[in-house]
């Protein structure tokens, strides 16, 4: 995830006293487990896109968490599974090398759903991280009663040997502190790896990408969350004004009926949405121009892949 040099020389001794520790922390689960909701609850920004549809995170995505005492880089990946689709299996690629990197791995199990074959399979991967640490970590504890968060977390305590296990809910902001704290007393001794200010390393252009896309999710059905993606073509900023142009990507000609919706009144929802995000990132006033595009079974197209940024 860094060089050497990232964490050469003597680590700074900070006002509060103790060795400053820094390193990067990764969440692993099952898709919609809340792992990207809880790296933007972490952060304190939004810096993933959250969705109910299954995969929606398609890329290692760094959030920052910076503090007197450390700091931690969470890597957002996506969810693990059983891939059907060159793409599927680009983005268990991307978790496998993402699992060799870090330092800690926190293994996300929702609190109201059983431990099932998906988890065991997963904790089988973190053999994986062959360095690192792992924190068990039960979310959405704000969605059920208080007997069956511990329920859970007796059943996770089972499942391995871990340095900790924390109940967290993202939404209430309930025991981030303490998932922090955790992670960052397993990290290496080591300066900071980013600025104060920097909360991703993720471009303007992606940030600005994701947020199409996670527009265009809202309220897709059936397989059309799968087939989308977004490219920028360009951005220009004009007497304060920022233009976007972008392409939301499909499948099929059938899809981009669906996507456009009659009269165009789909996509000028996605725009709307889209532009409500964008804006308070960019600090400006955004002009957005959507297109829809077509790109033939775009996910088992290795061509097509890279094109599209996987």
């Amino acid at each position: 995830m860094t060089d050497d040099t990232a964490r050469s020389g003597d680590s700074p001794s900070p006002a509060w006293g103790g060795p400053h520790r820094a390193g990067f922390l990764t969440f692993v689960g099952r898709p919609n487990v809340g792992k990207s909701t809880l790296m933007n609850a972490l952060v304190g920004e939004k810096v993933a896109i959250t969705s109910q549809k299954p995969q929606t995170t398609r890329r290692a995505i760094r959030g920052i968490l910076t503090r007197p005492d450390g700091q931690l880089v969470i890597v957002d990946t996506p969810g693990m599974h059983r891939p059907r689709t060159l793409l599927g299996e680009r983005l268990n690629d991307v978790v496998a090398t993402t699992l060799a990197d870090v330092d800690v791995v926190g293994f996300c199990v929702p609190a109201g759903e059983p431990i099932g074959p998906g988890d065991r399979y997963l904790h089988g991967r973190l053999d994986a991280a062959k360095r690192a640490k792992r924190i068990a970590i039960v979310t959405k504890i704000d969605a059920v009663p208080k007997q069956r968060v511990a329920e859970q977390l007796l059943a996770v305590s089972e499942l391995g040997d871990w340095a900790a296990v924390v109940p967290v809910s993202a939404v209430n902001r309930l025991q981030l502190d303490v998932l922090a704290d955790e992670a960052l007393a397993l990290m290496p001794e080591s300066p900071q790896l980013y600025p104060d200010e920097e909360v991703t390393d993720e471009s303007l252009e992606q940030r600005i990408a994701e947020l199409i896309r996670e527009a265009a999710l809202e309220g897709a059905r059936e397989e059309l969350p799968h087939s989308l993606a977004v490219t920028i073509d360009d951005m220009e900023t004009e007497d304060g004004l920022l233009r976007i142009y972008a392409n939301v990507w499909v499948e099929r000609d059938s899809q981009r009926i669906i996507m456009i919706g009659k009269g165009g009144s789909r996509l000028k929802q996605v725009g709307t949405t889209a532009r409500a995000d964008i804006e308070p990132l960019v600090g400006s006033k955004v002009y957005l121009s959507l297109h829809v595009k077509v790109a033939k079974e775009w996910q088992r197209d290795p061509r097509a892949l890279n094109r599209l940024g996987f």
